[in-house]
């Protein structure tokens, strides 16, 4: 079979941090269709009350949300300075939660939540004309990170919940996240980070960012990163059960079914002139670490998993001294093999020649991933790898090129 002949639709969104375009890519029967959609004149309004991207609909039209009116509409253009939040779909259902970390400054969602923290809105059927706005949830002050629990065949009793962090306030968020609750979006526990005997005064230094899920364990783990810990939490009695030291990660996130948890970090100190990339993987049982893996001259951005769990798919981008930058491999995706854990083998590397976006995975007629696209904004490109040899087997021309990028799936249409 031609892995390059999969049929697909695609956004990409390409940005420059102020303003940003959308394309779409769809490919049907072997032939390829780039559609650059329409862009609207900024709006001018400050960040908290400009239209959010929510998805893009079955014709191509814009779905935007208005936070002021709390009101979706399909627009043909795409508003220059409209806002792409952070996204997180639900794996348990059709609905997805997009992070707002409310105002530079204070850290509020004015608009929502008034000087009283920050929010989540959930939306369902993003990507479709029957889009609907949910809830808006205030939470703690960002930036956020998020995860879900739920039901499954191994844990059929998990409660269906949402779990935000908020970096400024040091807190984790709980909101009901089962439509079959009279509760349902409805912020029911939050746990306060703060650990009186590291702190000098009144402040709260955890700095939370990295939630994971473990069906292995049915535990959820935060990382602190200001205390350097992890905090072990049971979902169905939202308690504390235990907290261990895990120091020199930046984010906390679990294999595919939780047997294993991994962390990331960076070494910025060590030598003036090379960043050092750390990966942990911490056995969520008894709370050890098991194996650490250290790459020099990578810092690790986002992470990915293909649908079958088999790899790790890791992008670098640039941080660090001027003199540390220069030597960064700041391009290059990188691939582990999962089969060994708990020990990380060293990664295969793709250079993609610009920093990469995000991923996302496309199967063969048996439904195993065939094809592995990722979004190279800086180069205007959407590279397709096959995802068994890494190769480059094709690259779509966007037309535009952006510093930032992020690319979803959308559904397929009928194309003549």
């Amino acid at each position: 079979m031609n892995r390059t002949a999969q049929d697909f639709r695609l956004a990409c969104y390409l940005s420059d941090r102020k303003t940003g375009r959308l394309v779409i890519v769809q490919r049907h029967g072997g032939r390829t269709r780039v559609e650059h959609l329409p862009q609207a004149p900024a709006t001018g309004l400050p960040s908290l009350e400009r239209p959010v991207l929510v998805g893009v609909d079955e014709e191509d039209r814009v779905i935007l949300w208005d936070p002021r009116a709390i009101y979706l509409s399909c627009e043909d253009a795409l508003p220059a300075d409209a806002f792409a939040a952070h996204c997180y779909p639900d794996p348990y259902s059709a609905r997805a939660f997009f992070m707002n970390d409310g105002d530079k400054e204070s850290g509020n969602d004015t608009v929502h939540c008034g000087h009283e923290g920050s929010s989540v809105t959930a939306m369902e059927d993003i990507n479709s004309a029957v889009a609907r706005h949910l809830a808006t949830v205030c939470v703690g002050r960002g930036h956020h990170q998020a995860e879900y629990t739920g039901p499954s065949a191994k844990r059929p009793d998990m409660p269906r919940l949402l779990w935000v962090s908020s970096l400024k306030d040091g807190t984790l968020d709980v909101v009901v996240n089962d439509f079959d609750r009279d509760d349902d979006l409805t912020l029911i526990k939050r746990f306060d980070l703060r650990e009186p005997e590291r702190e000098e005064g009144e402040g709260n230094h955890a700095f939370p960012h990295g939630t994971a899920y473990s069906e292995h364990t049915g535990r959820v783990y935060n990382l602190n990163n200001g205390y350097g810990n992890v905090v072990e939490i049971d979902p169905y009695h939202l308690e504390v059960v235990r907290r261990v030291d895990f120091p020199g990660h930046s984010n906390l996130f679990a294999v595919p079914g939780g047997r294993w948890l991994i962390g990331r970090g960076a070494d910025r100190k060590s030598d003036p002139e090379h960043v050092l990339a750390r990966l942990s993987v911490l056995d969520p049982e008894g709370l050890e670490v098991c194996h650490s893996l250290a790459l020099p001259d990578r810092y690790l951005s986002k992470y990915f998993f293909d649908p079958e769990g088999r790899y790790l798919y890791l992008t670098t981008g640039a941080s660090g001294s001027e003199a540390q930058r220069a030597n960064l491999k700041a391009t290059v995706l990188l691939v582990f093999d999962l089969d060994g854990l708990p020990t990380l083998r060293a990664p295969r590397e793709v250079d993609l020649g610009g920093a990469v976006g995000t991923l996302e995975f496309f199967p063969d007629r048996d439904g195993r991933t065939a094809l592995v696209a990722c979004s190279v904004g800086e180069r205007g490109v959407i590279a397709l790898l096959d995802a068994e040899t890494l190769e480059v087997v094709e690259e779509i021309e966007l037309g535009m090129a952006q510093p930032h990028s992020r690319l979803w799936t959308l559904p397929q249409v009928d194309w003549p």
